[in-house]
């Protein structure tokens, strides 16, 4: 457990490319999206403005996604609206936040009010989590899965698993923003109704390319959706980010997703195979999602250098647990990567 302050929680990777220009390897949105029959679906849509938004039909379909009855589904204006609702909505005597991770689950806490306790995962485990490393007495604990930056996929249940963590009088809140970029799933929760007080909360932003429309879920106990829904505003997701949760929950657009983590997957091999040719690079592993976790020594100026290079990657040091010689790596097609590859060979030379 550590003391707070320190990292700017609300440095995010688009800082890193914003009007650049550069390849952008710091923001971990697919590449090539949002797909043209999904860009149709949401250009539809805006025939429907002059009407509040209906979210009933794309609750609908999320929680036949998901298998679970719609009183357990709450649509957001994406996952961070989403953290800021369990903020506000849940009260906490002991919140903790298990890090290196996302840093908007801390963030949000914080601006609510709440006094928020790290856990620190180390690297010499590989970031796993260990659940006795959270305190018994914490009532609401966060934890990403796979996890923002290091990449790494916590299973699901046995000693290790984040199933241990739930328990009567504990909010679990399990950030799977994720999770649809590994494929088959396996270690997601979201279907789970055995576990008390468990919360999912899920993104259609990474995988269909819309950050830009801000939607995204959360599964819970319906007592739980409840609160979030009080705290929410009216009418909170638009009418077009209801039309992307809609289709982004078909049948063929699941199978879609579950091609495009396949095709990740692969891609990911690829740039781990480029990366071992320098010896003085350490990467995270066993990666999981759709990014990379790079450990090496002046960091910081390799990454100036490949910025003159023509390449915007994700700094490290902004999470908690992590420093200065940290830096994240979004997966690309492997084109991509081996100009990256040759990029980054310019850069440690520069160096």
């Amino acid at each position: 457990m550590t003391a707070l302050p320190g990292p700017d929680l609300r440095h995010h990777g688009d800082a890193e490319v914003r009007g650049t220009g550069l390849t952008d390897l710091a923001v971990n949105v697919r590449a090539g999206t949002p797909p043209d029959w999904l860009r149709a679906r949401i250009a539809a849509s805006l025939s429907t403005l002059a009407a509040y938004p209906d979210g009933a039909p794309a609750r609908e379909a999320v929680a036949r996604r998901h298998g679970l009855p719609v009183p357990r589904v709450l649509l957001t204006a994406g996952a961070a609206e989403a953290f800021v609702l369990a903020a506000r909505a849940f009260p906490a005597r002991r919140p903790v936040v298990v890090h290196p991770q996302f840093t908007e689950p801390e963030a949000a806490l914080r601006n609510a009010g709440h006094r928020v306790e790290r856990v620190l995962l180390r690297r010499e485990d590989g970031f796993r989590l260990r659940p006795d490393s959270v305190p018994e007495d914490a009532d609401l604990v966060v934890v990403g899965n796979p996890t923002n930056p290091t990449s790494v996929l916590h299973p699901a249940d046995g000693p290790a698993g984040l199933a241990a963590l739930a328990r009567p009088g504990r909010l679990l809140i399990v950030d799977e923003a994720f999770m649809d970029a590994v494929p088959g799933e396996h270690a997601s929760l979201a279907s789970r109704t055995d576990l008390p007080g468990l919360v999912v909360l899920r993104s259609l932003t990474k995988t269909w390319g819309l950050a830009g429309l801000r939607i995204g879920y959360v599964l819970a106990e319906p007592e739980r959706i409840a609160a979030l829904e009080r705290a929410q505003p009216l009418w909170p997701v638009s009418a077009p980010a209801l039309a992307a949760a809609e289709a982004c929950c078909e049948p063929a657009a699941l199978t879609e997703a579950e091609r495009a983590a396949e095709g990740v997957a692969a891609d990911r091999e690829h740039l781990l195979a480029r990366l071992a040719e320098f010896g003085e690079v350490a990467v995270c592993g066993p990666a999981a999602g759709p990014f990379l976790l790079l450990r090496l020594e002046g960091a910081a100026a390799v990454r100036e250098r490949l910025r003159e290079h023509g390449f915007a990657v994700r700094r490290g040091d902004t999470f908690p647990g992590l420093g200065p010689e940290w830096l994240r790596l979004a997966v690309r097609d492997p084109r991509t990567t081996d100009r990256f590859a040759d990029a980054l060979g310019k850069a440690l030379a520069d160096r």
